[in-house]
């Protein structure tokens, strides 16, 4: 699963990478981003790219309750064409979901321990996401939720499963605003070549996700 990542680029960066025109308001550095929290997102809205944020945690559009978001903060991307909350998801409503590294608990004899992984020679990366709009007495509620897939050989030693990050090259393919088959685009994922990954080891600091900070990223002597 992915269930922490950082975001540390500045503004300036961001919008160079995924090609967008207008400020994004609100933006902070986050180095310990937690599910339930607001995330960066970028989609296309049939003109334009546009960054903003979304919950962490997707509600789909037909839920009674919102609070089914903190148990869907991943989405396998072998099966999210066959269910229910993903398959119109993955049809037309994708996005990417700015980051630069994730963490992931590595189990040793010793317990788990914190591991930083980041894309090798990129700055800055997307995950693939699917999203979806909530209508309540209070409004609408815009969330999100974070494509895994299983590890490869880099990430077996620590992890059975990570997220699909996508290539420089795919971004804008992703995020496309076109309706697309829900089976087509699971297999487009599956053939989709990885980027090389490398990590390192962190302190138990960032395992609260109430810790922030560089301290969160610094690695292990």
């Amino acid at each position: 699963m992915c269930g922490r990542y950082t975001l540390l680029a500045d503004e300036t960066e961001i919008l160079k990478e995924f090609g967008i025109s207008r400020s994004i308001d609100g933006y902070e550095p986050r180095y310990n981003i937690a599910p339930g929290q607001q995330v960066l997102a970028v989609i296309h809205d049939g003109k334009e790219k546009r960054a903003g944020y979304m919950r962490w945690g997707l509600v789909p559009s037909w839920s009674k309750d919102p609070k089914i978001g903190y148990k869907m903060i991943n989405a396998r991307s072998e099966t999210a064409d066959e269910k229910p909350s993903y398959k119109r998801l993955m049809s037309q409503k994708r996005c990417l979901i700015a980051a630069d590294s994730f963490y992931e608990w590595k189990k040793s004899t010793s317990g788990k321990r914190a591991v930083r992984i980041q894309a090798e020679g990129r700055s800055l990366f997307a995950f693939a996401g699917l999203w979806d709009q909530w209508n309540g007495e209070e409004g609408s509620l815009y969330t999100c939720t974070i494509l895994t897939q299983p590890a490869n050989d880099f990430m077996k030693p620590i992890h059975h499963r990570m997220p699909v990050i996508l290539p420089k090259e795919e971004q804008d393919q992703w995020i496309e605003p076109v309706k697309k088959n829900p089976s087509e685009v699971r297999n487009y994922l599956e053939d989709m070549k990885m980027d090389n990954l490398e990590a390192y080891e962190v302190s138990d600091y960032v395992n609260s996700a109430k810790n922030e900070g560089p301290e969160c990223i610094k690695a292990l002597t």
